[in-house]
């Protein structure tokens, strides 16, 4: 199916709309828009996205195509910004938001204003700009506290951080357009991204490069917990394919609904903790065999973590192209490389 997409692509081009297009997912998106000969249009303030994200696409595709791209600098918490984003937009792929649960239990009105204020105003300017399709970025968050597993789309518990309310709140505001303006979307509920260009720096830095980042430098990496936390992490590359997928599909039945964005599998902080120092040890001659220090665990995080991605299979055609050890194996070339540099600019 995604070869199909893809063929189709080749034959027609459209105008996208990435919100959050400087960040980690938001960048991977626009450079394979753009390699497959796309026109996009980028929104980002910068507040978590990086320009090196932006510059390093750049490096990757030809002059012709990065001319096929227009960036704005701007927040969809202002409405005027949103509408001017979306004017003769076909597709809207809303990446942008505040993650990370620890910052939505310190700061919950900067990550309502811009996870459903922003997201409302994305929602509306994409309606009014008569967009084919709007498809955003959800998250496994809004299962809360439910412990079945595997996660059904169907059915989900209390939310148990700031943050996975509004996560929640979007999927309800969508499903309210779908109904009351006839305005389709897909919501694409994220599991544990993780792949090139995810930032290894700050507090709310994710695991799987903040851990690569603080082994690199030799640096103390903090377990939070027993380590059998475990969760369902899914390469960068299968998130794409889910969303061009999700823009593209003529199934009546995939409109208006939310799916699950993962691989299907568990992997406990404990394995992924060896399973990055393996690979690094393959990598790097100078690095030694280090233990990770276990504390506390942290507030509004649920134990375990895995979906069932079959709904996403029967009705969009979504095969993930990699597991957790295809992903880490791509991925960490690329971390080192980035450190490298980083380390000899």
């Amino acid at each position: 199916m995604f070869n199909q997409i893809k063929k189709h692509l080749s034959e027609k081009r459209y105008t996208w709309l990435i919100t959050g297009v400087a960040g980690f997912i938001g960048s991977n998106l626009l450079e394979h828009l753009l390699v497959l000969d796309q026109n996009v249009v980028g929104l980002d303030n910068f507040a978590t996205g990086h320009k090196r994200n932006l510059d390093e696409v750049k490096s990757l595709v030809s002059r012709e195509r990065w001319a096929n791209f227009r960036f704005i600098e701007g927040d969809i918490r202002d409405m005027e910004t949103c509408r001017n984003a979306c004017q003769n937009v076909d597709f809207v792929l809303h990446q942008a938001a505040l993650g990370s649960v620890p910052r939505s239990i310190e700061d919950p009105l900067t990550t309502n204003a811009a996870n459903i204020t922003g997201f409302l105003n994305m929602l509306v300017a994409a309606r009014d700009a008569g967009a084919k399709r709007f498809v955003y970025a959800a998250s496994s968050s809004t299962y809360g506290d439910h412990p079945a597993l595997p996660k059904v789309e169907d059915v989900i518990g209390k939310p148990l951080s700031p943050y996975a309310v509004t996560k929640y709140v979007n999927e309800l505001y969508s499903d309210v357009f779908a109904r009351t303006y006839g305005f389709q979307s897909i919501g694409l509920r994220y599991f544990n991204v993780f792949g090139p260009r995810q930032d290894p720096n700050g507090a709310y830095a994710a695991v799987i490069p903040k851990w690569v980042a603080a082994i690199l430098n030799d640096d103390t990496v903090y377990v939070n917990g027993d380590g059998e936390t475990s969760r369902d992490f899914c390469y960068v590359e299968n998130v794409i394919q889910i969303n061009l997928l999700a823009a593209l599909t003529d199934n009546p039945e995939a409109v208006n609904q939310v799916y699950n964005v993962a691989v299907g599998g568990r992997t406990s902080l404990n394995q992924l903790y060896s399973a990055i120092q393996d690979r690094l040890l393959k990598r790097v001659e100078t690095l030694g065999e280090k233990s990770p220090v276990y504390r506390d665990f942290r507030p509004g995080d649920v134990r375990h973590s895995q979906a069932d991605i079959s709904k996403a299979q029967r009705l969009l055609g979504y095969a993930p192209g990699y597991d957790i050890d295809a992903g880490l194996e791509k991925a960490m070339d690329w971390y080192v490389g980035f450190f490298k540099q980083r380390c000899n600019p």
